[in-house]
């Protein structure tokens, strides 16, 4: 009799139905992606139809148009979720942008810090709001992509900064909620530092000037390197995954230890 195989391991995320917020590309692509490879039920979700729907396609994953910024696209969105899925167990909020323009708290329109406010945290306040919807009866995970710009202070991106330091404290409030009310719904947050994406390599500049501008930047980071989308990913896996049921209200640092403190030399220390 030929022995039966064994079987595969089910994933970290086995039949857990996710939704990923701005997961067309970049890092919200490296998040939805990892998710699949670990079994959930994946939904691509971005503004830009036809890349999300791409990305997709090459995801074997869903995909839901979704201008995560609206109320009434997150109303449609729930209920196209209830109906095609009945539940949502995982909701990653990702969605954002840098904005454009001046930043500084001197020079900054109007219009623009509105702008960044509401793509960066209204949509963080209507995703929680609907996922506490979906998931009080049975129970899941929010995952909140803050920043290392919401612990510290930006002067050339104020609004950015505003809004992921808004994202870290509504984290915290939607945790503490949840427990307060007896949903077994976890809430987190992510901080990312100098993680390479599109974003950052077209302020890198291109040419000789990119691996320059490259080096320059990394010499700062403690380990002389910018990070993977896929290392957040990894880290959002962790928050996402029942691996991590006791941890709720937390925020995650994917850094490379930057706001560590400033390193010393042995020498340094010895003389003290």
């Amino acid at each position: 009799m030929t022995p039966t195989p064994p079987s595969p391991p089910l994933g970290r995320l086995a039949g857990k139905v996710a939704l990923v917020t701005g997961s067309a590309d970049g890092i919200g692509k490296a998040i939805a992606s990892r998710f699949a490879a670990e079994g959930a039920r994946v939904i691509v979700s971005d503004i830009n139809e036809a890349l999300g729907a791409e990305t997709a396609r090459e995801l074997g994953a869903a995909f839901l148009k979704l201008d995560a910024s609206s109320e009434a696209s997150w109303q449609e969105a729930d209920a196209w979720i209830r109906s095609s899925y009945g539940r949502l167990d995982i909701l990653v909020n990702n969605a954002g942008i840098l904005g454009k323009g001046a930043q500084d708290p001197e020079s900054a329109p109007l219009d623009q810090w509105q702008a960044v406010h509401r793509i960066n945290l209204d949509s963080v306040f209507l995703g929680c709001r609907t996922a506490i919807a979906l998931m009080k009866e049975h129970g899941g995970s929010i995952v909140n992509m803050s920043s290392r710009s919401g612990i510290v202070g930006v002067p050339t991106a104020a609004a950015y900064a505003s809004t992921k330091a808004a994202v870290r404290n509504h984290t915290k409030s939607v945790a503490l909620y949840c427990a307060g009310k007896g949903y077994r719904i976890r809430c987190n947050s992510v901080h990312p530092g100098s993680i390479m994406t599109a974003m950052w390599k077209s302020m890198l500049g291109d040419g000789p000037s990119y691996e320059e501008n490259l080096a320059r930047m990394s010499k700062d980071i403690p380990l002389k390197r910018f990070g993977t989308p896929e290392e957040v990913a990894a880290a959002v896996l962790f928050l996402a995954s029942d691996e991590s049921s006791y941890t709720t209200g937390a925020e995650l640092l994917v850094e490379c230890g930057i706001l560590a403190g400033t390193a010393s030399s042995p020498d340094l220390d010895m003389k003290r």
